[in-house]
Parts: structure tokens; sequence; C-alpha cells
């Protein structure tokens, strides 16, 4: 079992499209970059990196997985939902992380939380609505096939 904390994200589609933060990161050298760690970059300067996660983050003490999906979607979108289920399990930068599919959501989608007060220009934050032909810069890569499978089974049954 993982000693790492895990990840809960929240996969939230519309109108066959998923929403994704897309991201710039960039920090002085690489040793200091986690994206850099998973790239398998030389360093020692970081060059930036540009992709998109799915909103969520860190499981909190006492939580679940799927309340932690719920509660990050909250605080980094300003969105609300509930669990439709448990879509996958993966893998994030070296720690387990659970997928799940949001249904009843509501609101309009703002950039909120640490995200907002952390965005800058070498931390920069969007939120975009994309579909499947926008997923390539998705991580961790191994969403890509799962993703758009599932964009394409939502526009199938639309």
């Amino acid at each position: 079992m993982s000693t790492k904390v895990p990840r809960g994200a929240a996969v939230v589609v519309q109108a066959g499209k998923v929403l994704v933060v897309k991201r710039y990161l960039r920090f002085e050298t690489s040793a200091e970059c986690v994206m850099c760690e998973y790239a398998g970059a030389p360093g020692p300067q970081c060059d930036g990196h540009r992709y998109a996660v799915l909103p969520g983050g860190h499981v909190e003490p006492g939580e679940s997985a799927a309340v932690a999906a719920l509660r990050e979607l909250e605080e980094e979108t300003t969105l609300t939902g509930t669990i439709d289920r448990l879509l996958w399990t993966g893998s994030h930068n070296g720690r387990p992380a659970y997928y799940f599919l949001m249904t009843d959501v509501s609101g309009v989608p703002e950039l909120s939380g640490a995200e907002a007060a952390e965005h800058c220009a070498t931390n920069h934050f969007t939120l975009r609505w994309v579909d499947a032909t926008d997923l390539d810069d998705i991580y961790p890569a191994e969403l890509y096939q799962l993703l758009t499978r599932l964009l394409q089974t939502s526009d199938d049954a639309g």
C-alpha cells in the first residue's frame, strides 16, 4: 500500500466536452519541479511545462477520495455536483489517483481557491472545456484514451 497522499479528481462532461485545468508551470530548477521529475527532464533548469489536468487534489485526513473530488471541484472551479461513479484508478506523480464521474453539476466554472491565488506568469491556470481533439496534453497521459472513449460514449448517448 502506498504511503503517498492519494488524489481525488472530478470528471465533468458536458455536450461532448470535459472540463480541464490547463496549466503552465515553471520552477527555477528541475530539482524543485515534480513535473521535471516525472517527465525525466535532465535539468538543472526547469524549462516549464504545459499540460492539462482534471480538477482534483489531495485527499485530506479523514475524507474519502470521492469526497476529495467533490471538495476540489468546488474549490478549484466553484462548480458543485454529485458523484455518479468511480470511473478509473491510476497514478498521478507517483501517488494513487481516483477519477469520479460527476453528475448534477451546477454553476459556471470560475477559477478559484489556491489555483486563483497562485495564478502568475510561472504558475498559470485556465479552466477550459475541451473535446477529444484537445486532450493531447492531458496529464497523466494514460487519461487520453480513457477520456477519449468516455467522450465518444457520451456523444453516442446524447
